[in-house]
């Protein structure tokens, strides 16, 4: 198979999907890797890195698209890709469908097999390719509201963790999975009081056992997020319905119960967000100000660390990648019940539930459409 990594072209987005020591494991397995020039470059690996490893290095996107059987990308493709994806193509990336129908509508009609991270699923209902990511969210999204509570940025001008004789600050965290976990674990560490809502009582039950004691958790139900965002200077959003929209916890109403001055930093705009005024931003322009409250949306948090981020997503894309390119589509949906889930087209049809009902369309099962 023929595997092609595009530079991405997301603002501020310099991870890249592949690393030069996953051109060398592909090309073990018989296949053909095609890089873009300086798709690497934003992420510490630059063009001779991955001819070293054995790439075929392209100038342009295009020379990319039209070569691969297989694009292994990290975002979803934007406007000016959707042209270049042909029919039958595997698209491997985050695409997060369910929150733009644009986007949806769009990779439909390149009848592309589109494979999501974010839905290929173990069978213990985890989802292995969003852990990496979730996780450098959830701790970026305290390093990120810890900055904008400063005064310098608009903020309250508070310390996250306080001095002796100040009181730390509050974070208020929406959700106990990876990513409200890692936040948690950063927040309490720097000293702050820290409050996790979920509404599954057995991980409450679990976080309150193994995070410290200035970590309290309480069930998520509308009076009691009204009364921990009243009192909060940080709230992260952490809320995931897999390949589905975000569901609505802060609604415009309560945003006017919370401090002037205070941060919202929602981790789940990328899928239409927890927060009804929270809307997608970008690293060069993160915050906006709604009834004094700052928001921070950006969509792409972990491209701001991409070493970091592009050895971590890597480390647990590329096995799934060395399958799929091994055997194909629709073999490989066949035979492994991990990537099953993940293919959320085929053909121009939706085969992934949320997706299809997030825009009232039509839901093929994938058996239908592999057989």
């Amino acid at each position: 198979m023929i595997i092609g990594i595009p530079r991405e072209i997301k603002s501020n987005e310099n991870r890249v999907s592949l690393i030069p020591v996953g051109v060398e494991l592909l090309k073990a397995n018989g296949h053909t890797v095609i890089v873009e020039k300086d798709a690497g470059i934003g992420s510490g690996f630059p063009d001779e890195a991955f001819k070293k490893a054995g790439a075929q290095m392209v100038a342009k996107p295009e020379e990319v698209f039209e070569a691969a059987d297989m694009i292994i990308k990290v975002k979803e493709p934007l406007t000016p890709e959707y042209p270049l994806i042909k029919e039958n193509q595997i698209v491997f990336t985050y695409f997060h469908f369910a929150s733009s129908q644009e986007l949806t509508e769009a990779i439909l009609k390149t009848k592309c097999i589109a494979i999501a991270y974010e839905t290929v699923q173990k069978e213990d209902m985890s989802l292995p390719l969003l852990v990496p990511m979730s996780e450098v969210a959830g701790r970026m999204s305290i390093q990120e509201g810890a900055r904008y509570l400063e005064k310098l940025h608009g903020g309250k001008g508070i310390l996250l963790g306080g001095v002796p004789g100040v009181e730390p600050a509050s974070v208020v965290i929406l959700g106990g999975g990876v990513v409200g976990t890692n936040a948690a674990k950063i927040a309490a560490g720097l000293g702050a009081r820290v409050t996790i809502l979920d509404v599954n009582l057995e991980r409450l039950r679990y976080l309150d056992d193994v995070m410290p004691k200035n970590v309290i958790t309480m069930m998520s139900n509308p009076a009691n997020i009204r009364r921990a965002i009243s009192q909060a200077d940080l709230v992260v959003g952490a809320v995931l319905i897999p390949g589905a929209k975000a569901p609505r916890l802060i609604t415009r109403d309560m945003l006017k119960l919370m401090k002037s001055g205070s941060v919202i930093v929602d981790v789940a705009v990328d899928q239409g967000g927890s927060v009804e005024t929270i809307k997608p931003t970008t690293h060069d322009n993160p915050i906006y100000e709604i009834d004094g409250v700052i928001h921070y949306g950006v969509a792409n948090m972990p491209g701001g660390v991409p070493m970091t981020s592009t050895v971590a997503l890597t480390n647990a894309t590329l096995p799934y990648a060395i399958e799929i390119a091994n055997h194909g589509f629709p073999k490989i949906a066949r035979i492994n019940k991990e990537i099953a889930p993940g293919v959320n087209m085929v053909n121009g049809k939706v085969t992934y539930k949320g997706v299809a009902e997030a825009f009232d369309l039509e839901y093929v099962p994938l058996e239908e459409m592999i057989g």
